[in-house]
């Protein structure tokens, strides 16, 4: 075959520079690491300038291989992870990574539930308990989990609050997991114990201030006569202390450093719920400081800061100072495009997806289409597409079936929403319409305008979901035009665990919940326990007159609804009532 060379081979005037030397030492690398030649015919491609570069990518891709079939024969592996102290935005990269390609997740109480929805569906749930000395399963327990599941050929996410070797016992299951040759890796986290304070605007080191901070837990028995701490050095000589786990035991601890030097006036704050929209912080001062925790019932998760530092928060106090602060608003799409400004404004966003987007059960209608398009058997006039998700699959199926933008040349294209517009613009097609009401009424006026009012022999093409509104359709039909409505996409129940959700409801924790469509209020009244009334005391906020509809139907009062139905309207809709009191409507279940 022209331009194809097989590797035992080499002999074409494009590869005389390639040395057989250097091809015998890769062929035999291979050899050695595998025990057999790595293909009986490997192709490449050679060009004037791929050179010992086609060799060495062939060889790399082939260790690549090597080293995951070897993987796959072996045990599995464990991925100790840190999640972070609750914002979700402090979840690293990697860890993220691992939770979506685990195969099992061991999780600890202390997490954002929202961590959890970045885990394979299909992935086995482990809940491992660990909550302020009520303990799911012991670490003897949880350790012999781990090792159980990498056995069975699993990738296992051990997943912990903050970061996994800081008091997290990450070392001992580290431990464990060498002893039965069990390969692992360790995702570091960030620890509450330096992100409470930076949430409470309490640096830990300052020049002016502390050059240097220890951070100690505060579980240690207090009753024993030795301590693993020594206070004497502890007391003062550190600049700043930290204190995890330390509310049981604050009077004791508090006593200790006054006993061992450290002055009962040193500034203290205590951070319950660091990094969260629950986040409370109080200051005091070491003398005091137990018996205002006490007064104000401040209870565990808690950070407590001991040092002069702690007076720079008068000055540095930026998160519980933001508009928002204090607001969580339950998201039930799977994406939080369009609510980016709530986020920076303070509020914190808890993503449960009552709905997700899959394939059609069918192609065949919207590969017809397409191939109808491409084959000049019929072609629409208008490609019509009202959601992003309209655009993502149209056009990923349109180059899937191997065709490219040159073949919608010609076609007029009409897009619901500026962010719709976006995503078709961004693939190289300039769109025609943008209708200035964003529902299926004002996109057939605005269509009807380009064709003096008439639709007579004109055609259309809209991809949609399985059960979109026929309201355009209908229009199209009765004005004269012909229309082809394809299923691109369908909306499917996913499968979530709505315990977390279920409790932060019962416990006053959900300022807002939003809908964006009649489908997912319908879906979260049948994923939620007694849905109905725990939405009795959080402010509704839905998108569309379908939706509000839905809500009313269920005995329900929509408190916020934009006129646009865009995400960005919503969002703006949710400050503009919160800036008004943040005042809900009465609700009465009907279900």
């Amino acid at each position: 075959m022209p331009g194809y060379q097989t590797v035992a081979a080499i002999q074409t005037p494009n590869l005389e520079h390639v040395k057989k030397k250097r091809r015998n030492t890769h062929q035999s690398r291979l050899k050695n690491h595998t025990g057999r030649m790595p293909y009986s015919r490997a192709v490449i491609i050679c060009g004037n300038d791929s050179g010992p570069y086609g060799l060495m990518t062939l060889w790399r891709n082939r260790r690549k291989e090597v080293h995951q079939l070897d993987h796959k024969q072996n045990k599995g592996k464990v991925y100790l992870v840190g999640a972070g102290p609750g914002d979700i935005g402090l979840l690293t990269v990697k860890g993220r990574r691992c939770l979506e390609q685990a195969d099992a997740v061991v999780y600890d109480f202390h997490l954002n539930a929202q961590v959890l929805n970045y885990i394979n569906q299909e992935a086995e749930f482990i809940y491992a308990g660990k909550r302020g000395g009520h303990h799911t399963m012991t670490q003897d327990e949880i350790n012999d989990m781990i090792v159980a599941k990498a056995k069975e050929g699993k990738n296992v996410c051990r997943l912990k609050g903050g970061d996994p070797f800081i008091f997290g016992r990450g070392g001992e299951e580290a431990e464990r997991l060498h002893e039965e040759g069990i390969e692992f890796e360790v995702v570091p986290g960030i620890s509450s114990s330096i992100a409470a304070p930076a949430y409470a605007g309490i640096p830990l080191t300052h020049r002016k201030y502390a050059s240097t901070f220890a951070v100690i837990p505060g579980y240690e028995d207090t009753t024993k006569d030795s301590s693993a701490i020594d206070w004497a050095k502890l007391a003062t000589g550190v600049g700043t202390l930290v204190f995890l786990m330390a509310v049981k035991n604050l009077p004791q601890l508090t006593a200790k450093l006054i006993k061992h030097g450290r002055s009962a006036d040193t500034p203290v704050a205590v951070v319950r719920w660091g990094t969260r929209a629950d986040q409370v912080t109080l200051v005091s001062t070491l003398g005091k400081v137990a018996e205002d925790v006490r007064a104000q019932d401040i209870r565990p998760p808690a950070v407590m800061v001991v040092g002069e530092v702690v007076k720079l928060r008068d000055k540095l106090s930026w998160y519980e100072q933001k508009p928002l602060f204090g607001v969580r608003v339950l998201v039930t799409r799977e994406s939080i495009a369009g609510l980016e400004e709530l986020d920076e404004l303070g509020a914190e966003l808890f993503a449960f997806p009552t709905i997700k987007v899959v394939d059609p059960e069918d192609f065949g209608p919207l590969d017809g289409a397409i191939s109808a398009i491409v084959d000049g058997t019929r072609v629409p006039d208008w490609l019509v597409l009202t959601s992003g998700n309209a655009v993502e699959r149209f056009f990923n199926r349109h180059f899937k079936l191997g065709h490219d933008i040159r073949d919608l040349h010609g076609i007029r294209v009409c897009a619901v929403g500026a962010k719709t517009a976006a995503k078709i613009e961004a693939r190289g097609v300039r769109v025609d319409i943008i209708p200035e009401k964003f529902h299926a009424e004002g996109l057939a006026e605005a269509i009807a305008k380009e064709h003096g009012n008439t639709l007579e022999g004109v055609r259309f093409l809209m991809p949609r979901a399985e059960k979109g509104r026929d309201v355009f359709p209908e229009a199209v039909r009765k004005m004269g035009g012909e229309i082809e409505v394809p299923v691109a996409y369908r909306a499917e129940r996913p499968k979530l665990r709505p315990r977390r959700l279920m409790r932060f409801l019962q416990q006053g924790r959900i300022t807002v919940a939003t809908f964006t469509s009649g489908a997912s209020f319908t879906n979260f009244m049948d994923m939620v326990d007694g849905a109905c009334d725990l939405l009795k005391d959080v402010a509704i906020a839905v998108m569309g007159p379908v939706t509000k509809k839905a809500v009313e139907e269920a005995g329900l009062t929509v408190d916020i609804m934009p006129e646009r139905a865009t995400m960005e309207a919503l969002a703006e809709e949710i400050i503009k009532w919160a800036d008004e009191g943040r005042k809900r409507k009465p609700k009465k279940c009907l279900q």
